[in-house]
């Protein structure tokens, strides 16, 4: 059985998982969602993980979260400041609250965990500042765009100053101009902070324009199929990432690999038919 468990500050690792695996009980019988997983995550890495649907990305950053618990193996993250909560999550789905303000969406997490009330309104307003939402402070959400939303969940999650933020296909629904622009402020924000990211898409673009390292998990039951170095400096600039070859090279190159994993998922659903 998997807890999330403090490490000591060493080597930079923040996050560490030793032979992390999981198993659903159904009424077909056991299925493996995750097979042994081992990995190191560095302390301010952008961790990004893809792969085929239904090949245990989604439950893996749950087990990181606290919300799953996994059949075997180990979780450990880095204890930091013990005043400041081990992890913030952004869900695909907008997950703000329709009927609390900007302001009060973004203070969310600071009232739970009764932060003054003078330190929460200097966190909310920094925060609403630096995604860009000063003017739509007092509005809810049912006046806002999809996009924007996304930038308030971005504020939410920042504001409570997490140890690791783990984000689910935050910016999937949206279009791509606004998905464009919330790469670029994410990425500002981010090269700001420092803060360690653990981010799931099926973007191979998305993967690139955002990641440190890139983790490809193969067709359920998921395990690690490769990791790869993304070899862009920062800071970045989504347009000229996306001119450049080695771009093209490295999204060839996993676009291979998910292709096959993509081929093995349709092969295993025939044999069910």
């Amino acid at each position: 059985m998997s807890i999330a468990m403090p490490i000591k500050a060493e080597n930079s690792i923040k996050i560490k998982i030793r032979e992390l695996n999981k198993d659903f009980r159904t009424s077909f019988g056991t299925h493996t969602a995750i097979k042994p997983i081992t990995l190191d995550i560095r302390r301010g890495e952008f961790f990004v993980i893809v792969g085929p649907s239904g090949c245990g990305k989604t439950t893996l950053l749950r087990i990181l979260a606290g919300l799953e618990t996994a059949t075997a193996g180990t979780v450990q993250i880095e204890q930091g400041d013990s005043k400041r909560p081990q992890n913030a999550l952004v869900f695909q789905e907008e997950s703000i609250f329709p009927w609390m303000t900007v302001a009060q969406n973004v203070g969310y997490g600071l009232d739970n965990r009764r932060v003054p009330a003078h330190e929460r309104n200097e966190r909310v307003q920094f925060w609403v500042d630096k995604v860009g939402l000063t003017r739509f402070r007092n509005v809810y959400p049912h006046q806002l765009s999809g996009g924007m939303k996304q930038r308030v969940s971005l504020a939410r999650a920042f504001a409570t100053d997490p140890e690791v933020l783990l984000m689910d296909e935050p910016f999937s629904a949206l279009d791509e101009q606004n998905k464009t622009i919330l790469h670029q402020e994410l990425l500002r924000i981010w090269e700001e902070t420092q803060k360690t990211v653990v981010f799931i898409t099926h973007s191979l673009d998305e993967a690139i324009i955002l990641g440190d390292r890139i983790m490809l998990m193969t067709a359920s039951p998921g395990e690690v199929r490769d990791i790869m170095n993304v070899p862009f400096a920062r800071p970045r600039k989504v347009l000229e990432i996306r001119a450049d070859h080695k771009y093209g090279e490295l999204q060839a190159r996993m676009g291979s690999q998910l292709h096959e994993e993509i081929e093995k998922v349709r092969a295993q659903e025939g044999k069910q038919k």
